[in-house]
């Protein structure tokens, strides 16, 4: 039996890292490497922690360092697994986007539930090159912790009601909808919420992306 040790062993280990990380991206789609969601952060930190954690033990072969990879590799794809098929699932780990202000008024509350103190609200403003907050409209704070800022006079952001066959309920808390007004709407033109790609609402009518048949 072959035993690797010293630069040997740590070669070996960087290939089987590189080809974990090759088998993720291919398996799980590029947009890991454009993290938009705190769990494809996570995801991204975990898989980089174990593999240059590890990478330099002797005391960890090379088998028991694959074993690793492949857990933490099957950890991931349930989950992305549960985030794609299950919307409490996607609420709870991805989270939703949330209003910080609305109509140049601050909702402190909703900052200080998501852990925004003001020196960070006014960081994000200032990178959105807003002077003051009457000048924002409706300021949003994405599921990637970025700020999505509305000045008054500028359209609002599109959203998407329905990905990937599911209702964002969140999106429609924020548009002040219900889900069976959307059901509804989505019937009018001849789909079910489930037959939809993606849907969204502009200028005050639903663009649907149905799958293709």
């Amino acid at each position: 039996m072959l035993v690797l040790t010293g630069y040997a062993l740590i070669a070996a280990k960087f290939a089987v890292g590189i080809l974990t990380l090759i088998v993720q991206i291919n398996i799980m789609g590029k947009g890991n490497l454009a993290p938009s969601s705190a769990f494809d952060q996570v995801q991204n930190y975990v898989l980089g922690a174990i593999i240059g954690g590890v990478i330099y033990n002797d005391a960890i072969g090379l088998i028991k360092f694959t074993l690793v990879l492949l857990i933490w590799t099957i950890l991931v794809l349930l989950v992305r697994f549960g985030t794609t098929h299950y919307a409490f699932i996607k609420r709870n780990i991805d989270g939703s986007p949330v209003v910080l202000i609305e109509k140049g008024d601050i909702l402190i509350e909703e900052c200080l539930r998501h852990g925004i103190g003001a020196n960070d609200l006014h960081l994000k403003l200032r990178m959105n090159n807003v002077s003051e907050i009457r000048q924002v409209r409706r300021a949003i704070l994405e599921q990637n912790g970025q700020l999505t800022v509305i000045p008054y006079g500028t359209q609002t952001v599109r959203y998407p009601l329905i990905v990937d066959g599911r209702i964002d309920t969140g999106i429609l808390e924020i548009m002040d909808r219900s889900e069976e007004w959307l059901r509804e709407t989505v019937r009018d033109y001849g789909y079910d919420v489930s037959e939809l790609f993606m849907a969204e609402w502009v200028h005050d009518r639903l663009e649907v992306y149905p799958y293709p048949k």
